[in-house]
C-alpha cells in the first residue's frame, strides 16, 4: 500500500482541516480527499481546490456541524449530497459517497452509500477515481496511480457506459489527455471507438458546459492531435465547429502560438474560413461577446493586416490601433500577432504605449481657427501628418505645419 507524505500533502493541514478531521473522527465517520486533488497531489502539484468524500450522510453532517457550532454555507449542493462547512475562515466541500441510480446523459439521480469502491466506480477516468486518507493512505480501486505514472488516460470500467452517463465526458477525456499524456496518439482503440459511437450524445449537452471543456483543450498539450480527433470521430458538428474546418491552417497556427499564451478563441479561429463560422459557434456555445468579437476580428484581418517590409515592421499594426481608437483593439492586435506567430513583434507591441495626439481644438482656437467645421478639418489634417511621422511630431511641429498651409 502506498502512503503519501509529500510537502504538498503536509501543507493541506491548516487549522481548518485539523478541526474538520477531529469532528469526523469523534463521530467515527470516514473522511478522505477525493478525485482531482488526489491526482494533483500524486503528480507533486498543490491542488487548486479540494473535494472531500465521506461515509456520513448530509443529514448526519448537518447534525454534527450544527451541534459543534460550525457555520454551514448554503450552496445548493445538498441534493447531490454535498455540504459546505466553514472552519477557520476556510470552506470545505464534503460529499457523501453515492451511486448514480438513473442517468440521462446529463444529470444523475443519486443514492447514498458507504462503499468507497462503488463511489469510485461512477467517476469518469481512473486518474480521477482515487481517494486519499488524511493519514496519506491511497485508496485506488482502478489502477489510477499506475495510469498516472504511465501517463495513460483511461475510463473507469467500460468507456461506453461511462460516456453514456454524461456525454460531456468525451471532452473531459480529451482535456485530461492534453494535460497528462506524454505523446499524441496513445489511445486505446476501444476508447476511441466508444467515443465515436457516442459522439452525437454531445448534441444534448449545453453549450456553456461544452465551451468550458473546449477552452481547456485548446490551451493544453497535443491540441493539434486532439482537434484532428474531434473531426475524425465525428464530434465537430455536435459542438458548433464547422464541418469543413481548416485543419491545415489549424496545424500551422497551433505551432505558431506554442509558447505565446494565446486566448482559446485565437487558437480556435484558425479552423474558421468565414465569419459565419464564428456566428455558428456562438449560437451553439454561447461564447462571450468579447470572444465572439475577437473571432470576427481575426477572420477579417488575419490575411491582409501583416507586418511591413523595411525598418518599421510594426507600423501597419500601430496605424490600425491609432485609426480604430477603441480601447481593446490593442489586445486584439496582440492576439493577431500570436496567430501569425510573430513572437518578436508581439514583444515589441506589448512594450509600445499608444501615443496620444498632442493637438487639441483648444490649441487651434488659440491660433484663431474659429468655426467648428474648420477645426475638425484641421485636426484631421494634422492627425494624418502626425501618423506619417510615425507619431513622433510634437505639438509645436504640428502647429507649424498648419501655419504653412
Amino acid at each position: 500500500a502506498m502512503k503519501l507524505q509529500s510537502p504538498q500533502f503536509q501543507a493541506l493541514f491548516t487549522p481548518g482541516l485539523r478541526s474538520l478531521a477531529e469532528l469526523f473522527e469523534k463521530k467515527n465517520y470516514e473522511l478522505r480527499i477525493a478525485g482531482g486533488a488526489v491526482r494533483d497531489l500524486l503528480s507533486g502539484m498543490t491542488p487548486q481546490d479540494i473535494d472531500f468524500a465521506t461515509t456520513a450522510t448530509p443529514a448526519e453532517m448537518k447534525e454534527m456541524f450544527t451541534s459543534a457550532g460550525v457555520r454551514l454555507i448554503n450552496n445548493k449542493g445538498e441534493k447531490h449530497g454535498t455540504i459546505t462547512a466553514r472552519l477557520h475562515e476556510q470552506n470545505f466541500e464534503i460529499t457523501t459517497l453515492r451511486i448514480d441510480v438513473v442517468t440521462d446523459g446529463r444529470h444523475a439521480e443519486v443514492e447514498f452509500t458507504t462503499d468507497w469502491e462503488k463511489d469510485a466506480e461512477r467517476r469518469d477516468l481512473t486518474v480521477n477515481s482515487m481517494f486519499l486518507g488524511l493519514d496519506g493512505m491511497l485508496y485506488d480501486f482502478f489502477n489510477g496511480y499506475e495510469d498516472l505514472k504511465n501517463k495513460r488516460i483511461r475510463f473507469v470500467g467500460k468507456a461506453s457506459e461511462r460516456i453514456q452517463e454524461d456525454y460531456l465526458r468525451i471532452l473531459r477525456y480529451f482535456r485530461f489527455y492534453g494535460r497528462i499524456a506524454e505523446k499524441p496518439g496513445d489511445h486505446e482503440p476501444s476508447t476511441l471507438q466508444a467515443v465515436k459511437e457516442n459522439a452525437k450524445g454531445l448534441a444534448g449537452i449545453s453549450g456553456e458546459r461544452i465551451w468550458v471543456e473546449l477552452k481547456k483543450i485548446l490551451l493544453g498539450n497535443h491540441v493539434n492531435h486532439l482537434v484532428r480527433l474531434i473531426y475524425e470521430l465525428d464530434i465537430a458538428q455536435y459542438i458548433g465547429l464547422p464541418l469543413d474546418g481548416n485543419l491545415e491552417e489549424f496545424d500551422r497556427v497551433s505551432k505558431n502560438i506554442q509558447n505565446l499564451c494565446p486566448k482559446p478563441m485565437t487558437v480556435l479561429t484558425s479552423l474558421f474560413k468565414a465569419k459565419d463560422d464564428v456566428t455558428n459557434l456562438d449560437l451553439r456555445l454561447k461564447i462571450s461577446k468579447e470572444e465572439k468579437n475577437l473571432g470576427l476580428f481575426l477572420v477579417k484581418h488575419r490575411q491582409e493586416l501583416t507586418k511591413a517590409t523595411g525598418p518599421e515592421p510594426l507600423r501597419p499594426y500601430q496605424d490600425f490601433i491609432m485609426d480604430s481608437r477603441e480601447a481593446n483593439t490593442n489586445s486584439r492586435i496582440c492576439e493577431l500577432l500570436k496567430y501569425q506567430g510573430e513572437e518578436h513583434l508581439l514583444r515589441e507591441m506589448q512594450q509600445w504605449t499608444v501615443p496620444s495626439f498632442p493637438v487639441s481644438g483648444h490649441d487651434l482656437r488659440k491660433m484663431g481657427v474659429s468655426s467648428g467645421k474648420e477645426i475638425g478639418a484641421a485636426l484631421q489634417q494634422l492627425r494624418d501628418e502626425w501618423k506619417k511621422s510615425g507619431y513622433h511630431m510634437d505639438k509645436e511641429e504640428l502647429l507649424s505645419c498648419l501655419k504653412k498651409s
